[in-house]
């Protein structure tokens, strides 16, 4: 299995737009973060985790011209507002995209992109349109996508919920502000972990560094990648800051799990 980083920014990303710190004018290539996003491959299944806003640009860095499947963690814009990019991804295949997350999420998905889930919706001819079908999932529930077994689990994200993902060895969650005994059992045995670490300090919505190194820990992966980071840290600091089991991720890094 394998998994690259499409991005590993927050909402903002970094740099963030009017701000000269010395993070966001910095010159290392690990701290230009875009928004979230990941792609994990399962013998010859691709997954793709959200559609971020850089999304085309975040394939077309890390060299992923197909994927078999969306997985959406939820419904916010730096998780979906690239969704229309699939459709260079979507035109070549014969039949729609499966795209799957929360029922709420979905649904939310289907008012905002109405033209890539409805059949009716056709494009003029000698045009084409991103085509997609949606299918709910259930937090606990597997199901098997192409070489993959995919697990969701649900973690809160402020008043909302936020589905992570185990896949095999791998349990991915972002945007959780905590992680319920239920979404660690789903967690237990996983060798890498990848866990949202906002600010320093505490966030309504978000786990800050403490609680995901806390979260880490209780897991007990072989590997620990922070994502979802803000211009707060340097990568470079904050990687040595950190034990050797737990590092911050960066756009276009790529783990073999």
């Amino acid at each position: 299995m394998k998994l690259t980083f499409l991005g590993t920014g927050t909402s903002f990303g970094v740099p963030v737009v009017g701000c000269h710190c010395a993070v966001c004018r910095s010159t290392d290539p690990r701290d230009k973060r875009t928004r979230v996003g990941a792609v994990v491959e399962v013998g010859h299944t691709r997954l793709l985790l959200d559609t971020p806003p850089e999304l085309r640009l975040q394939l077309i860095a890390a060299g992923i011209d197909d994927v078999d499947a969306v997985l959406f963690t939820h419904d916010h814009a730096d998780h979906t507002n690239g969704l229309d990019d699939i459709r260079a991804i979507s035109v070549r295949r014969e039949g729609a995209l499966p795209v799957y997350g929360p029922a709420e999420t979905l649904k939310a998905l289907r008012h905002k992109f109405p033209y890539i889930f409805d059949d009716a919706i056709r494009p003029q001819p000698g045009t084409h349109k991103p085509e997609g079908t949606a299918m709910a999932l259930e937090p606990g529930v597997t199901v098997r996508i192409g070489d993959a077994d995919v697990t969701p689990i649900e973690v809160p994200h402020g008043r909302w919920r936020v589905f992570g993902y185990r896949i095999g060895a791998l349990a991915y969650v972002t945007d959780a502000k905590s992680i319920p005994d239920a979404a660690f059992a789903l967690m237990a045995g996983a060798d890498v972990f990848v866990i949202n670490a906002l600010f320093r300090t505490p966030h309504p919505t978000h786990l800050s560094l403490g609680e995901a190194i806390a979260a880490a820990r209780r897991v007990g992966a072989r590997q620990t990648w922070l994502t979802h980071l803000t211009h707060d840290n340097a990568h470079a600091a904050l990687a040595a800051e950190l034990p050797p089991d737990i590092q911050p991720a960066y756009d276009g890094l790529v783990v073999e799990c």
